[in-house]
């Protein structure tokens, strides 16, 4: 018996070894989180946008939209409109999925630019007057073209309804938060781009007011000139579009929510460039001319539908944030009062955190560096270091999956013709107290043609400014609490 039982125990002896290995090493090795990406319905919607109609939306158009209510700590009236995709608004040109991505890529990559040069010049102290030729070089009417080329904000990928003038007549507006001049085409129109609505004519609304040169307004444009004592402004973009006319005061509705009398905006009779569909821009930046400041907003919201949807959300003032947001500080830059900077600390992918240097996205004393969270760029660029970082700990993670050719920025796709979902490591954002944000697979791994092809949507940047673009928010309600400096994200609040 003695000599059977110590067998017994030197054969369970070497399998307890290699269980108490097993669990030892299970405690050691943190689990990889992943979500699911739907491979199916990111190529079904994406099909869906090159054939859809936008003249389907038209009666949406026409209703009235219901204001979301939060836990709003505030008494300012709540202001809400209709959000819509650019792809939704105005039909695209393009028969071929890829196609259509390579235009927008090229327009965020001009965008992108734009952003940077406005920072770099910010930095240097150089005003964008100062851009402009000499005096004796230029009359007033020369307004009428583009005085800067490439030293703006961008055009923007989505589509607000606001309603503009007295009586209120209703309008698609790009929704851009790297902005801050408002403008509208109107007639007469010198050279006005297409649009969805009719083009607004001052002459009938009661509240069209022409702005002096003398004014606080004029002087706080970047750009403007004065003609018979009233107060020109130009705009151009980072894409070469542009916006030249009067610089006036009207009054902006927001739905059934309410209207401000007395808004500054341009009165573009000579525009140009890719805001085709739009009838103009709403600029949501932190300067004194945006429209979150001349309304004096306390907060604002948006939640981001997916690029290639056809459906729509709201765009919302004072709302307040909603109670499960995950909470991030909100800061401003000295250099640039445009930008929202937002206090993200680092990335993990799979669950586990990604070696980035310490401080890597702060603002340091001279206005370099940062991460400006912005709705009108599409793909988060990241400085290099932390790109790269971000890059390498999601291809080791995914080794599995079959690899594909770059395309465009993209440096890191996959060839998912084969598979109607997959499972990928999650991607987090950090954003310090312990605070982080799981991103769904769609945005982070997008369709960039017809055929199965998905690409890592990061990209890397050589400015000392880093941006989260829209691909990385869409389906999360994005709320900038501007009394308490801080940003909202809540998922699924569209």
């Amino acid at each position: 018996m003695a000599a059977a039982s110590s067998n017994h125990f030197l054969l369970s002896f070497p399998l307890f070894l290699s269980f108490l290995f097993t669990s030892t090493l299970a405690r050691l090795s943190p689990q990889t989180t992943t979500t699911t990406l739907d491979v199916s319905s990111s190529l079904s919607q994406a099909q869906h946008i090159l054939s859809f109609d936008p003249q389907s939306l038209k009666a949406f158009a026409q209703t009235q939209t219901q204001p979301l209510s939060f836990n709003s700590s505030t008494s300012a009236a709540v202001f809400s409109v209709p959000l819509h995709s650019r792809g939704s608004v105005h039909k695209t040109h393009h028969t071929d999925y890829k196609a259509l991505v390579l235009s927008r890529l090229e327009r965020d990559s001009a965008r992108v630019d734009s952003l940077s040069t406005k920072l770099l010049l910010a930095l240097n102290g150089v005003k964008k007057s100062q851009l402009r030729p000499l005096p004796t070089q230029i009359q007033a009417e020369a307004l009428s073209t583009p005085i800067i080329s490439g030293t703006s904000q961008g055009s923007g990928e989505y589509f607000s309804r606001v309603g503009v003038g007295k009586p209120a007549k209703q309008f698609y507006m790009v929704l851009d938060t790297g902005s801050d001049i408002n403008w509208i085409q109107c007639e007469p129109c010198n050279e006005c781009y297409q649009q969805s609505d009719p083009i607004f004519n001052p002459s009938g609304s009661s509240t069209y007011s022409p702005v002096t040169c003398e004014s606080k307004q004029c002087s706080s444009l970047e750009v403007s000139a004065c003609r018979s004592g009233k107060c020109l402004y130009q705009v151009s973009y980072g894409d070469g579009s542009y916006t030249v006319g009067d610089f006036v005061t009207e009054t902006v509705s927001f739905g059934n929510s309410g209207n401000m009398n007395g808004v500054a905006l341009g009165c573009g009779h000579d525009n140009e460039g890719l805001f085709v569909g739009a009838a103009g821009l709403l600029g949501l930046g932190g300067g004194p001319l945006s429209l979150t400041s001349q309304i004096k907003a306390t907060s604002f919201s948006y939640c981001l539908v997916d690029r290639d949807s056809t459906g729509s959300s709201t765009l919302d003032f004072n709302s307040g944030l909603p109670a499960d947001s995950v909470i991030a500080p909100l800061m401003k830059s000295r250099k640039v009062n445009t930008f929202y900077y937002i206090g993200l600390t680092g990335f993990s992918v799979g669950g586990q955190a990604v070696n980035i240097s310490p401080g890597l996205f702060e603002i340091n004393e001279s206005g370099e560096g940062g991460v400006i969270i912005d709705c009108g760029t599409a793909i988060t660029r990241l400085q290099t270091q932390a790109y790269n970082a971000l890059r390498d700990a999601f291809v080791k993670q995914t080794q599995g999956l079959p690899s594909a050719s770059g395309v465009a920025l993209f440096d890191t796709c996959y060839d998912l013709s084969s598979k109607s979902s997959v499972k990928v490591p999650t991607v987090s954002f950090h954003f310090g107290e312990g605070k982080s944000l799981d991103l769904p697979a769609k945005n982070y791994l997008i369709p960039v043609d017809s055929s199965g092809t998905f690409c890592f949507a990061f990209a890397p940047t050589s400015s000392s400014m880093s941006i989260i673009g829209n691909v990385q928010q869409q389906g999360t309600r994005v709320s900038f609490d501007l009394a308490n400096n801080r940003v909202g994200l809540s998922s699924h609040k569209c």
